[in-house]
């Protein structure tokens, strides 16, 4: 097949040598729809030489919790039977991709490395050091975006309506159906993975319970995508605003973990027979949305300080830096749901216990950490940090501009000036209560009577 050059960029200057590829797969695991294991697939075709997958293990990365884990490791356990059902080997390797990697690479003399793209600034920092490690190429591949993000734009965007004629325009070149994954030989396929046993022997934080709502791996993920086209998605352009209603796609967890391709989920949703509004808003947010959060944590070093925002934002920022609370809480009283307001301490429940918070309610969330922090820095770790911590989908460039967004301005515009926020766009108790039914929330999430709510 003709791979498109541009997916690809070249992590260091080593040569390519003659001995087998590999793809060291971080953030998109899966086979299917993965443009980093086809081009692996498609140079070890063209050189002749095996091909093989391996995934670095490490005990902890950000805030990873058991909840992460558990969704993760039963995905990875599919990606290895469905690698051996087409005769490719799957090498886990426990420990820092630093170390394991070269390793792996001097073991088995590979002649290249393939990895794919994630602009967090951990994970870029394994493949940096990787990159000078290896005495091969490590070549990089963004199976992440339908168009990669550095061909997207080559700066940061200022926000979506910057962005969106960018990516619009590249969508006729990028947005097309996948070719299949070619027959190629394989390294000697190492034993089975006991994922149980891993899952129970991996040092991670397991006060943080795994979910039960949402089953992992790529096959549920398909069937995920699926069913809402064909439930959800009609209706979605209204239904999508009350966090009362299923209305949302469900998705982002299996996005994240790169269970499943957004451009696969692009090509299913724009072939439904749905209302055209339906399918404009939801890829709107796929597209647009979702992969102006690459373009920010990939071009800003910054992406999650204040030094990371509009200069605007910076400026109101700095000018109200010393505005009165009224109240301020800590990461522990955050964390529980101890504070004075109940549509607040209902969503942070929600957040602990399923994993997942409706798009709205993470804007009121960040927004009144902002409110309620003692300058706006301590409220953007300490949203990130909450939101990294339990958010199954957390960890992520989506998260980061989540955060950001809502209480540093970024992608926004500057709005009416008011105390502690200053001109970052302002959200209140009073504004949810216009939007859905709030006493049907709290009592769904904390337990109180509405009817006890307002009197």
């Amino acid at each position: 097949m003709t791979f498109d050059e541009r997916r690809v960029r070249n992590r260091n200057t080593a040569p390519i040598g003659l001995g087998p590829v590999v793809y060291w797969m971080q953030r998109d695991q899966r086979v299917q729809d993965n443009w980093a294991l086809l081009y692996a697939a498609t140079a070890a075709k063209e050189r002749n030489v095996p091909l093989a997958v391996v995934f670095s293990l490490v005990d902890t990365f950000g805030q990873t919790t058991y909840r992460h884990y558990d969704f993760m490791f039963k995905g990875l356990s599919e990606v290895e039977v469905t690698l051996r059902s087409r005769d490719i080997s799957f090498f886990l390797l426990r420990g820092e991709p630093t170390k394991t990697i070269p390793a792996f690479v001097a073991k088995y003399d590979v002649g290249e490395v393939v990895v794919d793209q994630n602009p967090l600034r951990f994970t870029n920092a394994w493949r940096s050091k990787v990159a000078d490690l290896l005495p091969v190429r490590l070549t990089e591949v963004d199976a992440h975006n339908i168009v990669p993000v550095w061909v997207a734009s080559q700066k940061a965007e200022f926000a979506a309506y910057t962005f969106r004629p960018k990516i619009t325009r590249l969508l006729r070149e990028f947005l097309t159906e996948f070719p299949s994954l070619p027959e190629v030989a394989t390294l000697p396929r190492p034993p089975a993975n006991d994922w149980e046993a891993l899952l129970d022997a991996v040092k991670t934080d397991r006060s943080v319970a795994a979910v039960s709502w949402i089953m992992p791996g790529a096959q549920a993920g398909r069937k995920a995508l699926r069913a809402f086209c064909a439930e959800r998605l009609s209706g979605y352009d209204i239904g999508r605003n009350d966090p009362n209603e299923n209305a949302q796609s469900n998705l982002s967890p299996y996005l994240h973990f790169g269970q499943l391709a957004p451009q696969r989920v692009a090509l299913e949703v724009r072939a439904a027979e749905t209302p055209r509004d339906d399918r404009d808003a939801f890829l709107e947010e796929l597209i647009v949305r979702r992969e102006l959060t690459d373009n920010y944590c990939f071009y800003t070093e910054e992406y999650d300080q204040v030094a990371g925002a509009h200069e605007w934002a910076q400026k109101t920022i700095a000018e109200h830096a010393k505005d009165v609370r009224e109240y301020v809480y800590d990461r522990v009283a955050l964390e529980a749901g101890a504070t004075h307001d109940p549509l607040w301490n209902a969503m942070q429940i929600q957040l602990r216990q399923s994993g997942k918070l409706h798009g709205w309610c993470r804007m009121y969330w960040a927004k009144k950490i902002l409110e309620w922090s003692a300058d706006t820095q301590t409220a953007i770790t300490n949203a990130l940090y909450l939101n990294d911590r339990y958010e199954l989908d957390g960890n992520d460039p989506s998260g980061v501009v989540g955060v950001m967004w809502s209480i540093a301005g970024v992608h926004d515009r500057a709005w009416n000036e008011r105390p502690i926020f200053g001109k970052i766009r302002y959200m209140n108790f009073a504004g949810a209560k216009r939007k859905f039914d709030v006493a049907a929330y709290i009592e769904r999430w904390s337990g109180t009577p509405a009817t006890t709510l307002f009197s």
